[in-house]
């Protein structure tokens, strides 16, 4: 709908216009086109009905009579009552149908009359008579009116290309934009062509005349392309795939032509075409349909004209998307957008370094720990953490406090990784509670040993969907995996279930989430990464590029045997370090968050103790060591 209200001022004033002009017309209706002034005779006939309707009542007539006079033009007039039709014939006659609300009669007389008539009390219907006033056609012809300016001004606009203009006084460069440091670099020479194209030219080079940004949402793509029109100091003209799809044939790729027309004009620029996936793909499937053939039409325009720039124009295409396989094929290829540059996450020191940015512009503390939160927030987009650092100066404010603090930004990321507190805690009984006390203590207690990562704290406080929460995260992003770190992450996730396998000898459902997590990983494990116990390298991922159907029957056992090797290794970690797991217990059911050092200090104590018992008491062998993190996003396991 708001692609059909109209966009300049002068646009509302032509549509205005156009409305007012209905309006007075249908106020002069009478005056221009006067009606036929009703016969002195039925209006006397009227006043006869008010005073003494009994004349007509005293001879009761019905449909057929009123229908036979009609037919042989032998009606003088007519009336219609909420009880009934009062009708006066030529000859003097004079009758009364009893109709009730008069719908048998009046239906008569709007066919004899060709008129729309509605009942209501002593109106006069006669076929030299004019009907009652029919507001709804008025009404609807102000309304059809309107709507035919709208889509007037709409055709002024089809061709113009509505597309944002922009050459800001302070713009924004690669400086700007924290992160994307291999993305910035692909976008060097395209800095370089800008700014001396006739360079190029002289040497025979031809520069890429399209760059497509790939990556997840909100990791800054727009700005990029922005930060490059500022680095250069050209224009810029943004728009997305969904701005050239119109209600009429034709339009779409008129609004291609208006776009690339604007940007010779403008030239040296950047075209930005955001969301480039909404122009969607070429088809030519039978009986597609109009909406098909000017899909085609749009996407044929646009390589049509991004195969006309010379290697002089100074334009150049930078498209973003979401959905990089959405994207047309034929757009892909050499000499159009064939500069296809990957837009990744903020790694730890970036994700510091955006907090840096974002609490510039707050009144938070001095001492905030930007390397913690950086740890917090892994696998979050730059959008995300500005969020997170708008929502601690909510939760701020809404504490009724001066200062943005620490613990209002860890509150605010647990919010955006895992929702609100959901306060469903009250609703737990204290057998359900200590539970998940004991559920969060497993998970913590075998991450703490195995070094997944750094736990920063455990709570059973429910958030989201969790009813208690082991906040584990990496000092550093991770890109490859040995197999023995993927098989403490599955030991850690299989800790909750194993810690109250030990103390109540019986697990619960809310080991399910855990589950799932550890099978996917152990799957992955036999099936993809040739990691399996058994030495299998075979990857059933090359049967899927085949279109061959694997036998999951084997790679499921194969897993399952992961998955029950690394269970009994937790459950003999965690029998060893049951006092821990008694103590951390009790903390969490006295205190219900504990922060990770009293993890630390915790499980510490119970390894010295345990140690001294294995060199008196038996040779065991050592607890595994401590080894680096192991998942690239910071782990919350859920009771």
């Amino acid at each position: 709908m708001n692609k059909l209200l109209p966009k300049k001022p002068w646009h509302y004033l032509v549509l205005c216009a156009i409305v007012l002009s209905a309006a007075l017309g249908i106020f002069f209706r009478s005056s221009l086109f006067p009606s036929p002034k009703q016969p002195v005779t039925l209006n006397a006939m009227l006043q006869q009905i008010r005073s003494a309707p009994e004349t007509w009542k005293a001879t009761e007539g019905d449909v057929s009579m009123l229908i036979l006079d009609m037919q042989k033009n032998n009606v003088a007039g007519a009336a219609v009552a909420p009880s009934g039709i009062f009708v006066t014939a030529k000859s003097g006659k004079k009758y009364f149908i009893a109709d009730g609300s008069g719908r048998f009669a009046s239906l008569a007389l709007s066919q004899y009359h060709k008129n729309d008539t509605d009942a209501f009390p002593l109106a006069v219907l006669d076929k030299d008579v004019e009907g009652p006033y029919n507001w709804r056609a008025d009404v609807g012809l102000l309304l059809t009116l309107s709507l035919l300016g709208v889509l007037l001004l709409q055709g002024f606009r089809m061709t113009g290309g509505g597309f944002k203009f922009s050459k800001t006084e302070k713009p924004v460069t690669f400086d700007d934009v924290i992160g994307a440091n291999e993305a910035k670099a692909a976008l060097r020479d395209i800095k370089t062509y800008l700014k001396d194209a006739k360079a190029f030219a002289e040497l025979g080079a031809k520069p890429p005349k399209g760059v497509l940004l790939s990556g997840p949402p909100g990791t800054g793509k727009t700005q990029l392309a922005k930060a490059l029109a500022g680095e250069c100091g050209v224009n810029f003209i943004a728009a997305t795939g969904g701005d050239f799809s119109a209600m009429f044939l034709g339009v779409g790729s008129s609004r291609v032509k208006a776009l690339f027309k604007k940007a010779r004009k403008n030239a040296p620029c950047i075209v930005f075409l955001d969301e480039i996936d909404g122009i969607g793909r070429r088809t030519n499937t039978e009986n597609g349909g109009p909406a098909e053939s000017e899909g085609n039409r749009i996407i044929n325009q646009i390589l049509a004209e991004m195969d006309g720039f010379s290697s002089s124009s100074g334009v150049i295409v930078i498209g973003a998307t979401n959905y990089p396989d959405a994207v047309d094929p034929a757009l892909l290829r050499e000499g159009r957008f064939d500069r296809k540059i990957q837009v990744s996450l903020p790694d730890v020191a970036e994700r510091a370094e955006l907090f840096r940015l974002y609490t510039k512009k707050l009144k938070a503390v001095a001492d905030l720990d930007f390397a913690q939160l950086g740890r917090l927030t892994t696998g979050l987009t730059p959008a995300a953490i500005a969020y997170v650092a708008n929502h601690a100066a909510l939760i701020t404010a809404r504490n009724e406090e001066k200062e943005i603090s620490m613990r209002n930004f860890v509150e605010a990321i647990e919010v955006c990784r895992m929702g609100e507190k959901n306060g469903s805690g009250s609703a737990l009984t204290e057998a359900e509670r200590e539970r998940i006390a004991v559920h969060e203590a497993g998970h913590a207690i075998m991450a703490q040993v195995l070094g997944c990562g750094q736990v920063e704290k455990v709570t059973i406080l429910s958030r989201g969907q969790a009813l208690g929460v082991t906040l584990v995260t990496q000092k550093e992003d991770k890109h490859l995996h040995l197999k023995s770190e993927l098989e403490h992450r599955i030991q850690m996730l299989l800790g909750g279930r194993a810690a109250e396998l030990i103390t109540y000898d019986d697990a619960s459902s809310g080991a399910s989430s855990d589950l799932k997590e550890a099978s996917r990983l152990a799957l992955s494990m036999v099936a993809t990464l040739g990691l399996g116990d058994n030495g299998t390298l075979f990857s059933l991922e090359a049967l899927a590029a085949l279109n061959i159907a694997p036998d999951t029957k084997i790679v499921v056992a194969e897993a399952e045997a992961v998955l029950t090797t690394q269970n009994e290794r937790c459950l003999e970690t965690l029998r060893k370090l049951e006092g821990a797991l008694k103590q951390l217990t009790a903390q969490l059911l006295e205190h219900e968050t504990i922060d990770g050092a009293e993890v630390a200090r915790i499980v510490a104590e119970a390894q010295a103790e345990h140690g001294e018992r294995r060199r008196t008491d038996s040779p065991m062998r050592s607890l595994p060591a401590m080894v680096p993190g192991l998942a690239q996003e910071a782990t919350q396991q859920a009771a």
